[in-house]
């Protein structure tokens, strides 16, 4: 495996399972709060709450001019890739669990190493092909694909771990510039003008109220705002940016293939994070692709830089 210019691989994966851990918890307050408001409206909400942390940081530290993309297409293609990406994973909120919605995602290093060798040149050993296999097991564990009631919404996670695929792999080729603050701004500017117009799309389109009440999440529009969905969405914010800006970090610094495996860490904060808000722990199954799918991460962590 060749080493890139400037790849500091300890603090890649210090900000790689800090970023984890904090997107892990506001995950989990997402599903916690799915029954009291609409994918749009949090989703929208966040996004604004993410825009104004980011200004107001920016400006006490007089570096407002890190919010200015240096190529505007490259951070907004990224933005729109990431936007996909949590559409994808959160619309199911309301009838997974937090590893369910995980284990659908993060089929997403499969189509890293698939794309990253054309597209990035890197290079694919056959360790890394081992254990992404071994990951991928594991998600197939979690997600019980070959049950006869899976739901369509265990389904629609993987096709947010294409996108995230997407996301990673144009950080590494046309983000590697870009400062994390730039970035971050694109995604929640993304966020807020594309549930902008589905807010407007589920009101002027007219469900049918039995329609509506099948998939209240995904179907209704803009709901009554309360102190503490506000308060909680405000939270989610600060753990939102943090996370991001941490991960955003940690590609831009460190090879994509490489670092997609250890990003499995995630399963064990939403198992923590699961037992503290839901009292669930994985079980059965579902414990062996944890199992599987941390085993993987430690593996390639392992390997050196050839």
């Amino acid at each position: 495996m060749n080493s890139l210019p400037g790849d500091r691989k300890l603090s890649s994966v210090l900000l790689l399972v800090s970023g984890a851990f904090l997107l892990a918890f506001q995950d989990s307050i997402v599903k916690l709060m799915s029954d009291q408001t609409t994918l749009w409206q949090f989703q929208g909400l966040r996004g604004a709450f993410n825009l104004c942390l980011l200004l107001c940081f920016l400006v006490l530290f007089r570096k407002v001019s890190f919010i200015l993309p240096k190529n505007y297409f490259a951070v907004y293609l990224r933005a729109f890739f990431l936007t996909l990406t949590m559409i994808c994973f959160f619309s199911g909120a309301p009838y997974l669990t937090i590893t369910q919605m995980a284990a659908g995602l993060y089929t997403y290093p499969l189509f890293t190493v698939i794309l990253s060798s054309p597209v990035l040149k890197e290079k694919i050993t056959v360790l890394k092909i081992f254990c992404l296999i071994l990951g991928f097991t594991g998600a197939s564990f979690i997600l019980t694909p070959w049950e006869s009631n899976i739901s369509i919404f265990q389904l629609i996670p993987i096709l947010g771990g294409f996108f995230y695929a997407c996301n990673i792999l144009t950080i590494r080729k046309l983000c590697v510039n870009e400062t994390p603050y730039a970035m971050a701004a694109g995604v929640a500017i993304t966020f807020i003008i594309i549930c902008s117009l589905m807010l407007l799309f589920t009101e002027l389109l007219n469900f049918s109220e039995g329609s509506r009440s099948l998939n209240p999440y995904l179907m209704n529009g803009w709901t009554t705002l309360t102190i503490t969905l506000i308060l909680t969405v405000l939270m989610v914010s600060l753990f939102n940016v943090s996370g991001n800006l941490f991960i955003t970090k940690a590609y831009q610094t460190s090879e994509s293939s490489w670092l997609a495996p250890i990003d499995y860490i995630y399963f064990i904060f939403a198992a923590f994070w699961s037992k503290i808000l839901f009292d669930k722990l994985p079980t059965g199954l579902s414990l062996i692709g944890i199992i599987l799918i941390v085993s993987a991460g430690i593996l390639i962590g392992t390997q050196r830089n050839k």
